[in-house]
């Protein structure tokens, strides 16, 4: 028979600040959206032109989340039409340097070879190394 499980009177531990930024940038494009806002404030159709594989949907999104968690801040400019403009708060200015980091180690890893790191799909093509191919299916190249 199982012992009954007991509830702990310690209450959690905070949540680790790492995984706090960590989940703050792992949202689709929110790197890029931070990169590009990092040089001087942006508007919207500046910030498709910098990031063009972004859809305008997710532009939006990824903007509102960095907006509500304090680290973009949105200005709505008195032109007419009206135009809104994005910059980096304070907090998010405190972001650069880790992103500049980041991208001299994927500049490193670039100068290594595209092999070096596994792309999209890696683990499905180490899976399937060795298969045949399917009949009536094109080779892969692999």
């Amino acid at each position: 028979m199982a012992l009954p499980v007991r509830k702990n009177p310690v209450p959690p531990p905070p949540l680790c600040p790492l995984t706090v930024c960590m989940a703050l940038l792992r949202g689709a494009w929110a790197p890029n959206v931070l990169w590009s806002l990092s040089g001087q404030p942006r508007r919207f159709g500046e910030l498709r032109v910098d990031i063009p594989q972004i859809s305008a949907r997710v532009l939006s999104a990824r903007l509102r989340e960095l907006e509500a968690k304090g680290v973009v801040s949105r200005r709505v400019m008195p032109t007419s039409p009206p135009s809104v403009e994005y910059e980096l708060t304070q907090l998010g200015q405190e972001l650069v340097p880790a992103l500049r980091s980041i991208v001299e180690v994927g500049r490193k890893l670039n100068v290594r070879g595209p092999h070096s790191v596994p792309g999209p799909g890696a683990r499905a093509r180490r899976r399937s190394a060795g298969r045949p191919e399917a009949p009536g299916q094109p080779a892969t190249g692999r």
